[in-house]
């Protein structure tokens, strides 16, 4: 138990400082790590026409209500737009604007791949490799776990 502990705290200490660092790398684009996560989620080619809030939040693994509060933030901003759904008037989508889609290719990416850079010195593609791969693993017994506790409440998700 020692060692996992370490683990589970080292993988903490990790994620705050990729919050701290990630968004000092991006501050001057106007962007936490939060509303790089959104941009990159966005970017992606197969949702060019948007995502429901439901299906980006479940994407990010975050709350619909820490998704909210970000997303607010970036449509004052002029990142992203939210539309109802064609498909479904009760859904609203979540769509990267051409502002934002330009302060996340120009302004974002390449400090971004920088940060990348100099977070990951030392380690070789191996090392990169193994690091992904327990990674998921992680998160699929995490995933496996959160499905069991909404299960047991009763909350389905």
């Amino acid at each position: 138990m020692a060692l996992a502990n370490r683990i589970f705290f080292r993988l903490y200490q990790c994620a705050n400082m990729l919050h701290k660092t990630g968004t000092r790398a991006i501050d001057s684009e106007g962007l936490t790590t939060q509303q790089w996560a959104v941009l990159g989620a966005l970017s992606r080619d197969r949702v060019k026409d948007g995502m429901s809030i439901g299906d980006l939040a479940r994407y990010l693994m975050v709350s619909r209500q820490n998704l909210s509060g970000v997303l607010s933030r970036m449509e004052r901003d002029g990142h992203v737009c939210m539309a109802a759904d064609t498909r479904d008037r009760r859904s609203r989508l979540v769509k990267m604007t051409e502002t934002g889609r330009y302060v996340w290719q120009m302004g974002a990416q390449p400090k971004i791949y920088d940060y990348y850079e100099e977070v990951l010195t030392g380690f070789s593609i191996n090392d990169m490799t193994h690091t992904l791969h327990y990674l998921l693993k992680l998160l699929d017994n995490m995933e496996r776990i959160d499905k069991a506790q909404s299960e047991s409440r009763g909350d389905g998700h």
